[in-house]
């Protein structure tokens, strides 16, 4: 393959979506930008390395190498580890429904309402930890799904297509609400009683969240 000069526009256009379509569409994070998108366009003008992407292991970096010319790397440990294929998994005992946990999931993996318990639907999870992190409670872990294999030797295109077509829609429904409810004019400070929903929920939340711990903390 014939690959893009970085210099021309088009030519490092198509070079971004010969990466993209390289990537696991997992939407981690790991690599140091936003999404797979934001990194292909990073490595594609040079500002990223090819060996950045866990979840593509070293399979992932030989894809990219010989896509870009580049030499194979070795995966940056910086980035994370190769490891097998993890899928979220939420303690519903212990869920107190803050709804934090769904717009950072990139396919809309997690199905839950405010004050109900959450479940993750695991032919959607990536694994993309990001709904861990978010956890109040600590309530969501991870579970080994693929035995000993990494990369993309535990994970398909065909996953990789059907996460990729989720994020997008999850971006784009995302988007749209932004549009319909922009940000409110600056307001006084108000009182207790008049406070915003935001401070309502972060009070529900860190009430919950004393309560699940005094629960935690009385279970022999």
């Amino acid at each position: 393959m014939t690959n893009p000069d970085p210099t021309d526009s088009d030519n490092l256009a198509s070079l971004v979506r010969h990466i993209h379509a390289a990537l696991p569409q997992t939407q981690c994070t790991r690599c140091g930008y936003p999404d797979c998108q934001a990194y292909a366009e990073a490595i594609g003008q040079g500002q990223a390395a090819i060996n950045q992407c866990p979840p593509g292991g070293d399979e992932g970096v030989a894809r990219l190498a010989a896509i870009t010319g580049q030499p194979v790397l070795s995966l940056n440990p910086a980035n994370g580890l190769k490891a097998p294929r993890s899928v979220a998994v939420i303690d519903e005992a212990w869920c107190i429904g803050c709804t934090l946990c769904l717009p950072v999931c990139p396919t809309d993996a997690i199905l839950g309402s405010n004050k109900m318990m959450h479940t993750v639907i695991e032919q959607h999870c990536t694994g993309c930890e990001l709904c861990v992190a978010v956890c109040p409670v600590d309530c969501i872990s991870l579970e080994t799904v693929s035995g000993e294999r990494t990369g993309w030797a535990a994970w398909s295109q065909a996953q990789a297509d059907e996460a990729l077509d989720r994020y997008n829609f999850h971006s784009d429904s995302r988007n749209k609400s932004l549009v319909k409810s922009p940000k409110a004019p600056v307001k006084p400070a108000q009182s207790t009683a008049e406070a915003s929903p935001a401070s309502l929920k972060q009070s529900v939340i860190a009430a919950a969240l004393a309560k699940s711990r005094a629960a935690r903390s009385a279970k022999p």
